[in-house]
């Protein structure tokens, strides 16, 4: 029986079923969704997005997904969100969670201020630095993934051909700190001040080296302003000297993503690569 979700599923009755006590007043389909069917639900009492697993990989990896968030849930200064993990009739796990209101980083980058540019790259990196303090000691197994290990397994189990992702120098780099995994600038939320007001999606994350969370930040095009603020801020809370080559890794990872989302899914809007 298969583990996981095709947008030939019927989706809406599922999303009917899970609130069932709301009034449902419109849904829309996030096409940049690459890991899950992500459709946002818009009802009389807020608004939420689900999270529909697109592999058997993603099914496992939304679990853990849910498992960091409800962990970091108020360890941070910054809101993450507070996940429901749900199973419909076949035994297939999806996610639900409120919206956060605001824009993504990725939507506003380019339309901010030399202040509020300041601020955000000092809230980022404040966000890696408190992520990386938490306490692991009673978290999860699935909080305690490394990093290195989730990078392995979407390569050589989800990826059809091998990307030069530097496996061995990622694993060289573990460490026992909590990272994000995919800090990029569509998973950064800003509210109408352009202040950051909060952080989604921990599928990717695990145990690491901070810096690898530094590197994702500057390893998708970002203007130079911002790229040379967030690393001075970062340089504050610890060493930067390894962001490079992981910043390298991870265009590796990107590129092998985008030439399989293309061959898969071409209704991805690939925009933000």
């Amino acid at each position: 029986m298969d583990s996981f979700f095709t947008t030939k599923d019927s989706l809406d009755q599922i999303i009917s079923e899970t609130l069932s006590d709301k009034q449902i007043l419109k849904t829309k389909h996030i096409l940049t969704g690459w890991t899950n069917i992500v459709i946002e639900v818009t009802t009389d009492k807020g608004a939420y997005f689900f999270r529909f697993p697109r592999n058997p990989f993603w099914s496992r990896m939304i679990v853990k997904d849910a498992k960091v968030c409800n962990f970091v849930d108020g360890k941070t200064s910054y809101y993450t969100p507070q996940m429901e993990l749900h199973y419909d009739s076949k035994g297939r796990p999806f996610s639900v969670h409120k919206k956060i209101e605001g824009y993504t980083l990725g939507d506003r980058i380019y339309h901010l201020s030399h202040t509020a540019i300041t601020g955000v790259a000092y809230d980022v990196a404040k966000f890696i630095k408190e992520l990386s303090s938490i306490d692991l000691k009673n978290a999860p197994a699935e909080v305690k993934m490394p990093l290195s290990e989730f990078l392995h397994e979407l390569d050589y189990e989800h990826y059809d051909k091998h990307i030069d992702a530097d496996h061995d120098y990622i694993k060289s780099q573990d460490d026992t700190k909590l990272v994000h995994g995919d800090l990029n600038l569509g998973n950064i939320l800003l509210d109408e001040n352009d202040k950051v007001v909060g952080v989604i999606d921990f599928c990717f994350a695990g145990t690491g080296n901070p810096q690898m969370d530094a590197a994702r930040m500057v390893s998708r095009p970002v203007p130079e302003q911002f790229e040379k603020e967030f690393l001075a801020e970062y340089a504050h809370y610890g060493d930067t000297s390894e962001v490079p080559r992981m910043r390298d890794a991870w265009k590796h990872i990107d590129a092998g993503y985008a030439e399989h989302i293309r061959q898969k899914f071409p209704e991805i809007n690939l925009n933000q690569l």
